[in-house]
C-alpha cells in the first residue's frame, strides 16, 4: 500500500442557480470559498489582536510597577521580620516592620532610634537594636548603669525603653571612634556592642518606622 500524503481541504459550496425564469433547467455549480476564508482569517486576526493587547498590557504594568518598587525598596524604605527576642517587651518575634532607609541620609542617626543593621562580623545577617552610645563619646555600664561622656560632661541615661527590672551588664567601658554603640532592649539575651564593639554607620540600613503586624499593634514607630 503506498503511503498516501494529505493535503489541505479546501471549503466548497454548492450553489444553485437559474438562468430564466422561463427555463426549467437548473444549472448546477461548485465554487471555492475564497471569499469565506478571507473573512475567517480577519476574524482570527481580530481574535488574536485583543490577546496580544492584553499580554502586552500586562507587560507594560509589571514593567512600570519594578521601576516604581524597586528604588522605593533600594532607598527609600524596605520590609523587615523580626526574628528573636532580643528587642522584648518593645519588638516581638515574628513582627512586621518598615525600615525608613532615606532619614540618614539627610541627618545622623540619633541616640535612642531603633535601627536595623548588617552584623559586622557576618554582613550578610541582619539585626535589630537601639543606638546608645554615639561617635566619640565613651559609654561604661557600671552595676547595671549606662554613661555616656563627651567633651568631659557625664551623662547617666534614662533608659524608659526597658522594664526596670532589667539590669544591664557586665561592667564594660568603651571609647567609640566612628561607630555606634547599640545594644537590645531585652539586655540579657541580645548580642550587641557589649560583645562585639562598635557599629560602623556604613552597616546601619535605616531605622524602624512602622510597624505593620501584628495589626493590633500596627502604625508609626516612635
Amino acid at each position: 500500500m503506498r503511503n498516501r500524503q494529505l493535503r489541505p481541504a479546501h471549503n466548497y459550496a454548492l450553489s444553485l442557480r437559474i438562468r430564466r425564469p422561463d427555463c426549467l433547467t437548473q444549472e448546477l455549480s461548485v465554487s471555492l470559498l475564497n471569499d469565506m476564508r478571507e473573512e475567517d482569517l480577519n476574524q482570527t486576526e481580530n481574535n488574536k489582536e485583543p490577546r496580544e493587547s492584553a499580554v502586552w498590557e500586562f507587560i507594560k504594568v509589571v514593567i512600570i510597577s519594578l521601576a516604581i518598587v524597586l528604588p522605593i525598596r533600594t532607598w527609600v524604605a524596605q520590609p523587615f521580620i523580626v526574628s528573636g527576642a532580643s528587642m522584648e517587651p518593645n519588638y516581638h518575634n515574628g513582627e512586621y516592620l518598615i525600615i525608613d532607609e532615606i532619614t540618614y541620609q539627610f541627618r545622623e542617626p540619633q541616640r535612642g532610634d531603633v535601627i536595623v543593621f548588617r552584623f559586622p562580623l557576618n554582613p550578610r545577617e541582619f539585626f535589630i537594636k537601639r543606638i546608645v552610645g554615639l561617635p566619640g563619646e565613651i559609654v561604661e555600664i557600671k552595676d547595671g548603669a549606662v554613661t555616656v561622656e563627651k567633651n568631659g560632661q557625664i551623662m547617666v541615661l534614662d533608659e524608659k525603653y526597658i522594664t526596670s527590672s532589667v539590669e544591664t551588664g557586665p561592667n564594660i567601658k568603651i571609647m567609640l571612634k566612628n561607630g555606634y554603640f547599640v545594644m537590645g532592649d531585652n539586655r540579657l539575651h541580645s548580642s550587641d556592642s557589649r560583645m562585639w564593639g562598635e557599629l560602623p554607620k556604613e552597616r546601619i540600613m535605616g531605622r524602624a518606622l512602622l510597624r505593620l503586624w501584628p495589626l493590633a499593634k500596627a502604625g508609626l514607630l516612635e
